[in-house]
């Protein structure tokens, strides 16, 4: 080998590392608790789930045995853009590459995210079917969607089961938001709601806006802090979507973390008799919640 390309292997061998250690992601690197990637390789599915909703659901390719794609739960520890296929010596982002330009990259038995991962493909064909070397993969523009929502640290199930996906979810302790069919009744008459409650973790979520304002509250949203504010009797109430504190006349009161669900900010049932000061009860044999003054 001449000297210059020794040179070009030991660059590309730095950027490589550079990249594993400083993944090109802005998320924190503290494991998310919002976020759950589940692959089923049974149906070479995968759904995306964020803040207890399910938000999209792919087609992928996995392994062309059952045993190369790896099963469990494993974080995705670094994102990369353009990573160079070193086996055959295609750089990163060249149209040959067959990892794309994407790449989610796994912690499998010590790998550090370098062997096994979720990235795109040059050959979209592929997509659906048993292909792989061991790795997940995703149509192009489906991966260029989904790498910038994942943080570092969120967890990727990955299984074979007869199960959906939303019950691989729950099955490893993962919240997810399903419509709350009960009935509501503000000060004993039943009101019909344009917004559906949901049920996660057995705590309902009601729809915050719209259940103040039947309370006579006046709900204004601050959209460049995220932040909702009811004013209901002589109470001011101030609350950043998704955090666990409520603002209520200058006190900070810890709360179940709201959730956003369809743009809808939800607040846990559970907590809104201290923070408006009604009565509010939860009857579960008549799937009824009664919220009175």
């Amino acid at each position: 080998m001449g000297r210059n390309g020794l040179r070009i292997v030991v660059l590309t061998f730095i950027v490589s590392l550079l990249l594993s250690v400083f993944p090109l992601a802005s998320a924190s690197a503290e494991a998310s608790n919002n976020q759950l990637i589940v692959i089923n390789k049974s149906t070479n599915k995968l759904a995306y789930f964020n803040n207890g909703e399910l938000i999209k659901t792919f087609s992928v390719a996995t392994g062309r045995t059952s045993t190369l794609t790896p099963e469990g739960s494993f974080p995705i520890v670094n994102k990369i853009k353009n990573r160079p296929y070193y086996k055959e010596k295609i750089p990163g982002g060249d149209p040959r590459n067959p990892l794309g330009d994407r790449w989610l990259g796994l912690e499998v038995d010590g790998t550090e995210g370098t062997t096994y991962a979720i990235h795109g493909n040059n050959n979209s064909k592929s997509i659906g079917k048993y292909v792989s070397a061991g790795c997940i993969r995703m149509k192009n523009d489906e991966i260029h969607w989904l790498f910038p929502q994942i943080e570092i640290g969120t967890l990727v199930v990955i299984t074979s089961s007869e199960h959906t996906l939303t019950e691989i979810a729950e099955a490893h302790g993962y919240p997810v938001m399903k419509n709350y069919e009960g009935k509501l009744l503000v000060n004993g008459e039943p009101k019909d709601l344009e917004n559906a409650m949901f049920i996660a973790d057995s705590r309902v979520f009601i729809p915050m806006r719209e259940v103040f304002e039947l309370l006579g509250a006046e709900v204004t949203w601050d959209d460049a802090t995220k932040t909702v504010t009811a004013v209901i009797g002589d109470r001011t109430l101030t609350h950043t979507i998704q955090s666990t504190t409520v603002d209520v006349n200058g006190e900070a009161l810890t709360i179940t973390a709201s959730k956003l669900v369809a743009n809808k900010v939800l607040l846990p049932l559970r907590n809104i008799s201290e923070l408006i000061g009604y009565n509010v009860e939860w009857d579960s044999t008549t799937k009824e919640i009664r919220i009175t003054k």
